[in-house]
């Protein structure tokens, strides 16, 4: 028994002295291995910023043609997608009923015309009558007013004459400027009426054609910026749905006076010449704009991060020390951001590497190939 507790303690005092031996014991320092990256110095280039922005285009007059009267359709003279010249003849409603009506009204002229002779044959004899006291004063007053109130029946009689005339006329409905025909939604014998929800077409001119388009309150700010230095009026692209570029340049004609509330942007018109009428009103298409810049720098978008609406870069400083710069981009193609600030000429930014990187981290710089 007393073997046995003599080799227990043996075996207490070598575990401690072991702990004690393991506690005391420094443990191996690990070297921080510094982040290899890839750097690149930014120098300041000339570039051309292109936005770009869809598009729908509308002639420059989109004229509905409408009955003023209401009668059936006798005659339809041109089809649908037609090109008509001012002046020609579309439509005809029905105008017998307004032809009887003219008659009716012409009468009405004689008949007041010949009341207003027999009136003034009447005043005259007074008048004459009066001079040798057979008559008095006041009968002369009393013809002259049944005189002046023919006379007004008269004009009142041509007046309705003349309006008769006007919607006899109506019946006959021609194009009031040159352009394409629209859609015909009525049939002949339809009836028709200045009440109807439908026009009986919509004639459009398109020998000039507008563009619209929204532009974002961004953009438009720089847009402004660029127009104070050049002319209002630069030219854009239109860049037709199929992918072709239209072969004539427009210009920017107006922009509305407010932004939308609920889409934060602001319309835009462009204007394009359309002599071969290769455009018509409907077409889709995508305006760009171009802005030459002059002393941007050329970032690879590979080389920057972004953060919600924010674009940032790595710059290398000294010791190898990285911090995080924000960007001011103006533009980009499909490569590289235009940037105005946030960067100089010259200054070394990272290009690979950036996963690993963090701002204020040393880093080991390698030059890009």
């Amino acid at each position: 028994m007393k073997m046995r507790s003599f080799l227990m303690t043996c075996a207490g005092l070598g575990i401690s002295a072991g702990l004690y031996s393991c506690k005391n014991q420094e443990a191996p320092k690990q070297e921080v291995q510094e982040p290899e990256v890839t750097v690149a110095q930014v120098h300041q280039t000339n570039g051309i910023v292109k936005n770009t922005y869809s598009a729908a285009l509308e002639g420059v007059r989109n004229i509905e043609i409408r009955p003023q009267i209401s009668g059936y359709l006798n005659n339809i003279y041109v089809d649908e997608g037609a090109y008509v010249n001012a002046g020609q003849l579309l439509f005809k409603i029905d105008d017998r009923p307004f032809q009887e009506q003219y008659r009716t009204a012409k009468a009405a002229v004689a008949v007041a015309e010949a009341n207003v002779k027999n009136v003034k044959i009447d005043l005259d004899r007074k008048k004459e009558l009066v001079e040798n006291h057979i008559v008095s004063d006041l009968q002369v007053s009393q013809a002259m007013a049944t005189y002046e109130g023919a006379q007004a029946a008269l004009e009142q009689a041509r007046a309705a004459a003349s309006s008769a005339k006007i919607n006899l006329d109506f019946c006959v409905i021609k194009a009031p400027v040159s352009g394409y025909v629209g859609r015909i939604p009525f049939r002949l014998g339809s009836l028709v009426s200045a009440a109807s929800m439908e026009a009986l077409t919509l004639i459009t001119d398109i020998n000039e054609v507008f563009g619209y388009f929204s532009m974002s309150e961004s953009d438009f700010a720089a847009y402004q910026e660029w127009t104070a230095t050049h002319s209002k009026r630069d030219s854009v692209t239109l860049v037709l749905a199929n992918g072709s570029v239209y072969g004539k340049r427009g210009v920017i004609d107006a922009v509305t006076g407010q932004f939308d509330k609920n889409t934060g942007s602001i319309a835009i018109r462009t204007k394009f010449l359309n002599p071969k009428r290769e455009l018509r009103a409907g077409n889709t298409g995508r305006i760009e704009i171009e802005r030459h810049m002059e002393g941007i720098l050329l970032v690879p978008i590979k080389s920057t991060i972004a953060v919600q609406d924010k674009i940032y870069a790595y710059v290398l400083g000294e010791g190898n020390k990285v911090k995080q710069a924000l960007l001011e981009v103006v533009g980009k193609t499909a490569e590289d951001y235009y940037v105005k600030s946030g960067l100089s000429d010259g200054q070394t930014i990272l290009t690979g590497g950036l996963g690993f990187v963090r701002a204020d981290m040393v880093v080991k710089p390698k030059q890009a190939q």
